[in-house]
């Protein structure tokens, strides 16, 4: 069941209730990762230039798993402060609506949505509540995604990998299928995918599932670029590498990931991926919502149908002896 929540939004054409501008700023539980990598303090969100003034961005999977600054979440709020109205979707309500909370404290404009971005019914009732509320949707932002726990071929069960495919590709076909006539029947829009460095080369750990997934969410949108590109319709994606977001430490199978990983604390793991990046350190939220800022502005134009890699340099790289 599709779930609304409205944030600092106030169209005289919108039927929605607003919350109460009193709402408790919320503060990140930031931890020595953040603090070294910036910007997950509120205090720290940058002030916009203007770069998405007037527009309507639709962000899928702009939560966060934990505290802190995820992917989805800082692109969410780095749409609203350079000047978007944006809609924030998520599995989790709270999620949703903890990043509207940090888009209103900004003086930004955000819709708070819960929705399973792989229900075909979720999905449809999402873009329209966009459409009744805003009258357009500009750019559309596919983050949602994970690995799932199958990863080597001998350990995949059917089950792992439909669930998986649909999260990092199903997810975006609905998305994308579904705000293409807005963006048709207004001129024109953009699409920004949320993609990985897995779906180009093999990162030393088995994930054949979430590499397929998101090697065909490549395909899939530079095919959306070719086939609507007359009709003012550009899609790219952007391909993160290492990344130190809350996705990192959440649990799986009732471990937290980097115990998974064979690490005995979180700054152990992280100390450990930041050897193996030749800029010496994981990059942030930020950096992918920077990225992704980039492709989704008037900047890029006349840019459609690519990956832009976000990684520090480690595909550029191959194993020495």
């Amino acid at each position: 069941m599709l779930v609304l929540r409205v944030g600092n939004h106030d169209p005289a054409s919108s039927d929605l209730t607003a919350t109460s501008a009193g709402t408790k700023v919320y503060r990140n539980d930031i931890s020595f990762r953040e603090k070294r990598t910036g910007m997950a303090d509120i205090s720290e969100i940058p002030k916009g230039r203007g770069r998405m003034k007037g527009k309507v961005v639709l962000v899928m999977g702009g939560g966060s798993v934990l505290p802190g600054w995820g992917n989805g979440k800082a692109a969410a709020v780095l749409y609203a402060v350079e000047g978007a109205s944006v809609i924030v979707v998520d599995a989790k309500e709270e999620a949703a609506q903890e990043t509207v909370r940090i888009i209103s404290s900004a003086g930004g404009i955000a819709t708070a949505l819960a929705a399973d971005a792989t229900s075909e019914d979720d999905v449809a009732r999402v873009v329209d509540a966009c459409r009744d509320a805003y009258r357009r949707i500009d750019v559309l932002h596919n983050n949602v995604g994970g690995s799932g726990t199958g990863r080597s071929l001998d350990d995949i069960t059917l089950a792992d990998w439909n669930a998986t495919i649909a999260r990092n590709l199903t997810s975006a076909m609905l998305s994308s299928r579904a705000v293409l006539p807005v963006m048709m029947a207004q001129g024109g829009g953009a699409m920004v995918n949320v993609s990985s460095i897995s779906s180009i080369r093999h990162l030393g750990v088995a994930t054949a599932v979430y590499s397929a997934g998101k090697a065909g969410l490549n395909g899939f949108t530079q095919n959306i670029a070719l086939n609507y590109a007359a009709k003012g319709i550009r899609a790219n994606c952007v391909l993160p590498g290492y990344i130190d977001t809350p996705f990192i430490r959440r649990p799986i199978g009732g471990k937290p990931n980097y115990e998974r990983k064979g690490f005995k604390t979180a700054e152990e793991y992280a100390l450990a991926r930041d050897k193996t990046i030749p800029m010496g350190r994981m990059g942030s939220g930020w950096d992918v919502a920077y990225a992704s800022l980039f492709l989704a502005s008037d900047e890029a134009a006349y840019i459609t149908g690519t990956t832009l890699v976000v990684d520090g340099g480690v595909t550029a790289t191959c194993p020495g002896v």
